[in-house]
């Protein structure tokens, strides 16, 4: 069953962080593009909700996903990770058949 993505707790207190530290509360827009070095490509970034957005909100903070990407993004989980190389928005994604070492390429 295709269900739309689900955001951690994670991406939103981040959200929330970054709402605080800026005193701006812009959503994140989570896109899937052509290209990439997997076929596929992540695109996240601060934005505005546009009319075909989904908009997944939680306690006033938004991520959005385009109509377009919605498919390539069905069952897939949008968390935000704390590593040794650094912090940043992650998808986790079951359409992806492969994927690269850089994690915002893939390939369905």
């Amino acid at each position: 069953m295709n269900l739309p993505p689900r955001v951690t707790d994670r991406a939103y207190a981040r959200l929330a962080e970054i709402a605080r530290l800026t005193g701006q509360t812009r959503a994140l827009r989570v896109a899937v593009e052509g290209g990439g070095c997997s076929g596929f490509q992540y695109d996240i970034k601060l934005d505005e909700p546009q009319a075909d957005d989904l908009v997944l909100e939680r306690a006033g903070h938004r991520v959005l996903v385009d109509a377009i990407s919605l498919p390539f993004l069905s069952n897939a989980v949008i968390d935000f990770s704390e590593e040794l190389i650094g912090a940043r928005f992650v998808i986790e994604n079951p359409n992806a058949t492969s994927s690269c070492g850089c994690g915002t390429s893939f390939s369905i």
